[in-house]
């Protein structure tokens, strides 16, 4: 009997390094922002943010940093998490099937019992590693942290995980952008560039047109359905965005399967 998820092992062991460093730098970053918001959450700085255009304030949400939780919603999830972090999977994503097939790595793979739409799949869930810890502990570090500095109350625990929570299926619908275009270039570099100026480029779209009478159109972008201000200024989880999410996910990890089904390697 063949083991399962053997693929998927085997990718994540590979990553191991980059899993660690990436978790470390996040949580190095959310401890210094954390530190600093005794000296910034205040009301100057609030009154500054107005000198912001107004599509750069919506994009950032940078409204509510008066208090520790708006602070870091804007600066920490709203940026760090939404656009780098965003991006970042789906830059690791784009590499996963097109680095493969350029060093054909993906022909002595293939060579074995297994199917391409198994090799996309097990390739994909190994980037759950790296979602998973990233949250884990730097949610824990800003929690402890905000407990130590004890500058207001308006960070919950509840709100800490689930900023963090619903962090996820957005991550994954990130990543698997980078996926659909790792299966449709036949470059890694090239998978991973686009990948990445696709995430932004998404990010620029749903902020312009939020302010718009097409805000409908920007439905596509999956920033549209993770709002970090709204889960920790306001406590308001949107789990159905996060449903949408998973869906959109799960939709293109499919299409890719599909997609690298029907492909020649050659």
């Amino acid at each position: 009997m063949r083991p399962m998820f053997e693929i998927t092992r085997y990718e994540v062991e590979r990553r191991e390094v980059g899993t660690a460093a990436l978790v470390v730098g996040l949580a190095v970053t959310a401890a210094l922002f954390v530190a600093f918001a005794p000296s910034v959450v205040t009301q100057a700085n609030l009154e500054m943010t107005q000198v912001f255009p107004e599509t750069l304030r919506r994009a950032l949400d940078i409204t509510a940093m008066s208090s520790l939780a708006g602070f870091l919603a804007a600066e920490l999830y709203n940026f760090i998490w939404v656009i780098l972090l965003g991006m970042y999977v789906a830059y690791s994503a784009g590499a996963l099937i097109a680095a493969d097939v350029e060093t054909d790595r993906m022909e002595t793979l293939l060579a074995r019992p297994v199917s391409r739409a198994k090799v996309v799949r097990e390739k994909f869930l190994a980037l759950l590693v790296p979602i998973l810890a990233a949250n884990v502990v730097a949610g824990g570090v800003v929690y402890s942290g905000a407990t130590m500095i004890n500058i207001d109350a308006s960070l919950t625990f509840a709100d800490v995980v689930a900023v963090h929570a619903l962090s996820i299926p957005y991550l994954l619908c990130c990543a698997a952008i980078g996926l659909g275009c790792s299966v449709l270039f036949g470059r890694g570099s090239t998978a991973q560039r686009v990948a990445m100026a696709l995430i932004f480029a998404l990010f620029l779209f749903e902020a312009g047109v939020g302010l718009s009478d097409y805000a409908w159109l920007g439905a596509i972008a999956p920033m549209r359905y993770y709002h970090p201000t709204a889960i920790m200024v306001h406590n308001a989880y949107d789990v159905v965005g996060g449903v949408i999410l998973l869906g959109a996910t799960i939709v293109v990890v499919g299409a890719s399967e599909w997609w690298f089904r029907r492909t020649d390697l050659s």
